[in-house]
């Protein structure tokens, strides 16, 4: 350890010579990559999965997106030796700057996003660019787990029995769980101990963040002040505080690549296919069965055919685009489009979720506390990172600290709250102004007159959640040109019952800032007018309904597009089995399927969706297994090393 140790000094003064430091702000990711580079292979012995260049002309099963449900899908299935898996992602790989959890806003808008941008609507995103929110989706293997902020948090239970009495059977609290179970090494011993609702030796590891500032413990403080429980979100009650439990390993992001891919690399019956844009799904218009899928790679368009079956996780954007782009949606807008209809499924696209937040409610403190980047970018913070695995660069951007509350427009005497508070060591502000402001699309002039005053200043955030929205948005083609992004309509806010709702979530987030744990910090609000707002009381509820739809901030949650139903539901796309409706060989086993949205971040709620699907597909074909040799004279891999 001392001679890496002294490896890595060197790679930092070469680093600080080459790049320089001391409020070039530009050249940090640099800095933070030539230092991970000396250490990637140490902290990841497995290595990155294996880009096939060769493929198959024929395969069990097709994956399409290498994501949180695609890799999980591609582990799962190849475990049955005798059957061949192919894994298609239109992104490429991870890198070191992926791994640094305070570095995950610089990539936003950058090669690993699709960068996707709604259209313009009124009900919400004001304050942004053309009044278009911007919603990052990862296109990269390993996929949005690869973007995000780690979070670990599986829902309520009353999430997944609703599910079950919506015509689901299987999807109930009961019969899930041991699928989160299942993935799950829980890096906590005082929640691993727990064997009711945690795990111990799965391949996604959970941990608390090495890292804490002082307002961590605050934040909780302040919740059991506002009479919550300082409990485990993850366990037996969702209501009440606790810190966040992450997608981290050793203080690194463990991805649902390096989880679910990385160690199984070597299987010789599993393909990864990288920067493979799948443009359509085969399906025989006569039999109407799916046999294979179309997809674009290095300038040319292949194909390759499935056995078995064609399994879409690509997302709750991508996954009806390419149904649609197949000849399965709504039937007339398919004819629109010139498309042919093999099946009329009007559910394709529709039923769009998202959880949505309020941006900018920051509180000004009076000590040196909060995640300032200019003060935690540092020779000692890099060392740190380094060598231990620690320090100021494993936070997740500032987010430290979760509280699940519940609204008088939520039962009192119920564990289903209404509202997440997402409670942050930093806000939108500590940047400088430099990437919060450009992930969130905010204008310039926004930003200026909003939070230029408090621009790198020690703040804390709170970001009041809507867990339930009652707002569905939609996704349409924009054309039959699988390459050019479908239209996305959010619909935030356009059912009145979200506004009330959000508006409460704010006025418990300025409560939180007035307790005692809070205000030995010096808290206070930062009382600046909203821009588009000032005409208006400030802290009336006009006010605030304003403020809502100015800075409305999504949260990526992006779900319900291809939902799960039974056949009594004529919006149903997929059965309770992941099938689609009408289409033999077909399933969508991704956020999409969510027939409502899950009581929290979806991450973990999608990573046990695959882990059901993949039981439910070997269930499915178990009495066809057979023995059979994988051809090896075909195999020819491009092995890219860290």
């Amino acid at each position: 350890m001392v001679g890496i140790a002294s490896v890595v000094v060197s790679a930092i003064k070469a680093a600080v010579s080459i790049v320089g430091f001391g409020g070039k702000f530009k050249f940090i990711p640099t800095f933070i990559a030539a230092l991970a580079f000396f250490h990637y292979d140490l902290f990841d012995p497995e290595n990155r999965p294996i880009n096939a260049k060769i493929l198959l002309n024929e395969y069990d099963f097709i994956i399409v997106g290498g994501g949180s449900a695609g890799a999980v899908l591609a582990n799962r299935l190849s475990e049955i030796s005798d059957w061949t898996v192919l894994l298609l992602e239109a992104g490429g790989h991870e890198t070191e700057i992926t791994d640094v959890p305070i570095l995950s806003l610089y990539l936003h808008k950058s090669r690993f996003d699709w960068k996707y941008r709604t259209q313009p609507q009124d009900s919400a995103c004001q304050a942004m660019i053309d009044k278009r929110c911007c919603w990052t989706k990862g296109k990269v293997i390993g996929g949005s787990s690869v973007l995000n902020t780690m979070l670990y948090i599986r829902g309520n239970r009353r999430d997944y029995d609703n599910w079950a009495q919506l015509g689901n059977p299987g999807w109930s609290y009961e019969e899930v769980l041991p699928y989160f179970k299942k993935s799950q090494d829980q890096r906590n011993p005082y929640l691993a101990k727990n064997t009711r609702y945690h795990a111990t030796g799965g391949y996604l590891t959970v941990q608390d963040a090495p890292y804490h500032t002082p307002l961590g413990i605050a934040f909780i403080q302040a919740g059991v002040e506002m009479g919550y429980e300082h409990r485990d979100i993850n366990g037996e009650f969702q209501t009440g505080f606790a810190p966040f439990q992450y997608t981290m390993r050793r203080g690194f992001r463990c991805s649902t690549a390096k989880a679910f891919l990385r160690p199984v690399r070597l299987r010789r019956n599993l393909h990864v296919a990288l920067w493979s844009h799948a443009t359509k799904v085969l399906i025989d218009p006569i039999t109407r069965r799916a046999y294979g899928v179309e997809f674009y790679r290095d300038g040319f368009t292949e194909k390759v055919l499935a056995r078995k079956e064609v399994i879409l996780s690509a997302g709750a954007v991508n996954s009806p685009q390419l149904l649609m782009l197949s000849g399965v949606g709504p039937a007339q807008h398919l004819r629109d489009h010139s498309i042919p209809v093999i099946q009329d499924s009007p559910g394709v696209g529709q039923n769009l979720m998202d959880h949505i937040a309020i941006g900018g409610l920051a509180f000004l403190v009076d000590h040196p506390v909060s995640i300032i980047i200019d003060r935690v970018m540092n020779f000692n913070a890099a060392l740190r990172y380094a060598i231990l695995g620690d320090g100021p660069l494993t936070s997740s951007v500032g987010i430290e600290s979760v509280g699940f509350i519940s609204t008088k427009y939520a039962n009192q005497s119920d564990d289903w709250p209404d509202i997440e508070f997402m409670l942050t060591s930093s806000s939108t502000s500590s940047d400088g102004g430099t990437q919060a402001k450009k992930a969130h699309g905010l204008t310039q002039r926004f930003y200026d007159e909003y939070l230029g005053s408090i621009s790198g200043k020690d703040v804390f955030g709170v970001f009041p959640m809507m867990l339930r929205p009652k707002s569905r948005g939609y996704i349409r083609l924009r054309s039959n040109d699988p390459f050019k992004y479908p239209l996305m309509y959010h619909n935030y806010l356009t059912h009145p019952d979200d506004i009330r709702v959000m508006r409460e979530g704010v006025k418990a987030s300025l409560a939180l800032g007035e307790t005692a744990a809070m205000k030995r910090f010096g808290a206070r609000f930062h009382r600046v007018p909203v821009p588009g707002c000032r005409k208006l009381p400030q802290f009336t509820d006009e006010y605030w309904e304003c403020v809502i739809k100015q800075y409305t901030m999504t949260i990526y949650h992006l779900s319900g597009t291809t939902k799960m139903g039974p056949d009594s539901d004529p919006y149903a796309v997929v059965d309770a089995q992941l099938r689609v409706k009408g289409i033999n060989g077909l399933r969508v086993i991704d956020a999409s399927i969510m027939p409502q949205i899950t009581n929290g971040n979806i991450n973990a709620p999608v990573i046990m969706i695959a882990e059901k699907g993949a039981d439910m597909i070997k269930e499915a074909w178990r009495g066809t297994l057979r023995k059979r040799e994988i051809p090896r004279a075909k195999h020819q891999y491009t092995n890219v090393t860290s």
